[in-house]
């Protein structure tokens, strides 16, 4: 969850002692890493879901501010427009009690959403993009109240010089070119994104299996195909946030622009302290705002972090003790179709890393094949062929049925997850959506080519099956 900060224009003064405050905390950091003063506990898990508002046409509805403060609950906050809000879930150890916890709190917290934003004449939508989102409805008059996102948005633009945010995208069937004077088109990209704590002697390995794992995700949970009325990628959300918010920061030694919305620039090798390292002098601040709290705190430094959206971002953060921890922010997927998708998401990624990790996948496979992988597999989907450590290319599909499905089921069970659980989720869920291809982007390609481009009435029709609580796969068309 982000903070509220307490001023949004800056002068050079605050950026030079951002930057100083923010090289002091990385020396502690340093410090941290080569002490391992890190929580060693069990690993935790835990995730954000943000989600939409839409009225009784299924178009989003720019109200959240009534309707947070209906809800009255530090779980649900605000995202950077007012179409939208985020919950989260409380951390749980990685056992077996994660998938009926994971289950439980998500339908108690998206039930008393749904009730107050029934109160108010409205439902609440869990979508990767709205099929019925329209350009002109991404403004700033449209921009969540918080201080914070007007900052962000004022700094984002003056580190381009004022110049548009160009947004070109090319799709199988369809192509999209709009411009935006502002970071509003990011607010179109509703994700689900995946926490999990790991003590240092795994974060290593746990931060570069995230990104051999982001393509198989992303193809197994693609749910944005429509972007203003165009057929673009099965997961457009991907493009569009890394164009929505684009601001080159540095050059890798490969000649590539490197941008604050990245999948990365090579695995770490050693440990994630050299993300940090990287943030601290290849990342220019964005919002220099100084705290007077202990250094150790490492407010500075954690909320420069806030600002550079890797694709599996690495986080420090504090248990109640106060020690500090580590975890992995995986923010692949987008969110729905339903809950009991999202909890299988959720579950196979936890026991993908556990499944990968006495093989270090990253041995066989480059990162330069990671991320090709995973942007063929952002605009295929199920489609998708990859490299995997073969070295040679197979369908995701094979992939995931073959190995990585079977691999999480066997990874959860020697963790003692209920063998129930495990063939609900991974089994009848997981398995049968990839064995069928009907993930939500199918879904929704489906709807259109059997019902012609009536967006509201697909949008009307997936809010439908949502409501039933059944997996996407079983959803009727």
């Amino acid at each position: 969850m982000g903070s509220e900060i307490a001023k949004t224009e800056f002068s050079e003064e605050d950026f030079r002692q951002f930057h100083q405050n923010l090289r002091k905390e990385t020396r502690i950091l340093m410090e941290w890493f080569s002490s391992d003063l890190f929580d060693k506990q069990q690993e935790m898990c835990g995730f954000e879901l943000e989600a939409w508002l839409v009225d009784q046409h299924c178009t989003p509805t720019a109200r959240n501010e009534e309707f947070l403060q209906r809800v009255n609950n530090p779980l649900v906050v605000p995202e950077l427009s007012k179409y939208n809000f985020e919950l989260n879930i409380a951390p749980h150890p990685l056992d077996s009690h994660l998938p009926e916890f994971l289950d439980k709190e998500l339908r108690k917290l998206w039930n008393i959403c749904i009730v107050n934003a029934r109160d108010m004449g409205c439902n609440t939508l869990m979508i990767g993009i709205p099929p019925t989102l329209q350009d002109r409805m991404l403004t700033l008059q449209n921009i969540s109240s918080l201080q914070r996102f007007h900052a962000l948005n004022r700094e984002i633009l003056r580190s381009r010089s004022r110049h548009p945010l160009k947004i070109h995208i090319e799709g199988t069937r369809d192509s999209l070119e709009v411009v935006h004077h502002d970071v509003m088109a990011e607010a179109a990209t509703t994700s689900l994104q995946i926490h999990f704590q790991v003590p240092m002697s795994k974060a290593a390995s746990v931060y570069n299996i995230a990104h051999v794992l982001s393509a198989p995700m992303v193809a197994l949970t693609a749910n944005s195909p429509f972007l203003f009325g165009r057929e673009l990628w099965d997961e457009t959300r991907i493009p569009l946030f890394e164009q929505a918010v684009k601001t080159p920061a540095f050059v890798d030694l490969s000649g590539r622009v490197v941008s604050r919305v990245t999948f990365g620039r090579d695995y770490v090798r050693e440990s994630l302290k050299e993300v940090f390292l990287e943030n601290l002098d290849g990342f220019p601040a964005l919002l220099p705002v100084t705290f007077d709290q202990d250094f150790n705190q490492l407010n500075h430094l954690r909320l420069h972090n806030g600002t550079i959206w890797r694709w599996n971002r690495p986080l420090i953060g504090f248990g109640e003790d106060g020690r500090p921890h580590l975890r992995i922010e995986h923010r692949v997927p987008p969110a729905g179709p339903s809950i009991p998708d999202i909890v299988a998401n959720i579950l196979f990624f936890y026991g993908a890393i556990l499944h990968l990790q006495p093989e270090v996948p990253q041995a066989a496979i480059s990162f330069e094949q990671a991320r090709s992988n995973f942007y063929d597999a952002a605009r295929f989907g199920l489609d998708a062929r990859v490299n995997w450590s073969s070295g040679n290319a197979l369908p995701v599909a094979t992939l995931l049925l073959q190995q990585l499905i079977p691999g999480a089921i066997l990874a959860l069970a020697e963790r003692g997850f209920d063998s129930h659980d495990l063939r609900y989720y991974l089994g009848d869920i997981l398995a049968r959506r990839v064995a069928t291809r009907r993930n939500g982007a199918w879904w929704q390609k489906t709807f259109i080519k059997r019902h012609g481009p009536d967006f509201r009435a697909m949008t009307q029709a997936y809010l439908e099956n949502q409501s039933r609580n059944i997996p996407v796969h079983e959803w009727s068309i």
